[in-house]
């Protein structure tokens, strides 16, 4: 008896997360790139209360260099020139003195209202659908069911297999494939019960209006400063998540992922006899 593979299709996601995914995409999209332009009406980050203005942990500005411009990015106190991209940016002959470049933030002009009026739409829109995605998860088992490790699966030698197939770019057959791994849950649920509800939480604490009626929630964060930063390192983070998720979407079948996603069904290889 020889074996033979066949490919059986699987519904992998629901409708409730399928729409929610493809919103969540249009949505953070938005509030990264308007939160850029927010970011650029002051490209420095502190700890604290208070703007300490001579001694930022992270900044991007212009300098002169020898008489000439230059884009200059500081972190903990070691510099970097990022000319062209970081501090002074734009087209030669016409750069200017920005954080991040004009291509990466809505609007492209500088207007920091209109990407405060970007920013806190797409935040509430941000809320809303987080809130049908929890409550969907919940009530229909996706939580459960897709994010929580099983017990087999929080084993140490399974969760160092899980890393070290992964570093190989070598993914799941058959039955494994059925559902999500170890690696796949956790990161999923450090994002969307970690990363995702930090973001908010210290958006919240630059909102003067939310500060009024809940005082304690900057305290809690250490300050103005200290929200404003984690809410970028937080920010920073969903964006390495992305560029990941995007990499191992196309490594590990790219329509395949993408047809799941869209139609719901996945499809996986099973092994069979032939005579």
């Amino acid at each position: 008896m020889a074996e033979r593979r066949a490919k059986v299709m699987i519904r992998r996601h629901s409708a409730v997360t399928r729409i929610t995914h493809w919103l969540n995409v249009l949505v953070i999209s938005a509030l990264l790139l308007s939160g850029l332009q927010i970011f650029n009406a002051h490209p420095a980050l502190y700890w604290g209360a208070k703007s300490t203005f001579a001694d930022p942990w992270l900044s991007m500005k212009k300098v002169e260099v020898g008489g000439e411009p230059r884009g200059v990015t500081t972190i903990g106190g070691h510099s970097f020139d990022t000319t062209g991209l970081f501090g002074w940016s734009g087209p030669e002959g016409a750069r200017e003195q920005r954080g991040f470049p004009a291509w990466a933030t809505v609007p492209s002009w500088r207007d920091l209202s209109a990407g405060r009026d970007w920013h806190f739409f797409f935040a509430w829109l941000f809320v809303v659908n987080g809130l049908v995605y929890w409550l969907w998860g919940l009530v229909g088992g996706h939580v459960r069911r897709d994010l929580l490790p099983a017990r087999d699966q929080m084993a140490p030698r399974h969760i160092l297999h899980e890393i070290v197939t992964h570093a190989r770019l070598q993914f799941p057959k058959g039955d494994e494939a059925r559902r999500y791994n170890v690696i796949q849950k956790l990161t999923y649920l450090s994002v969307v019960a970690g990363l995702l509800p930090l973001m908010l939480l210290t958006g919240l604490c630059m909102s003067p209006g939310f500060n009024a009626t809940v005082p304690w929630l900057i305290d809690l964060f250490g300050g103005r400063q200290s929200a404003r930063t984690i809410h970028f390192l937080s920010a920073s983070g969903i964006i390495l998540f992305i560029v990941v998720h995007l990499i191992l979407v196309i490594v590990s079948g790219l329509w395949n992922n993408l047809r799941s996603m869209i139609t719901g069904r996945y499809a996986i290889d099973v092994e069979g006899d032939r005579p």
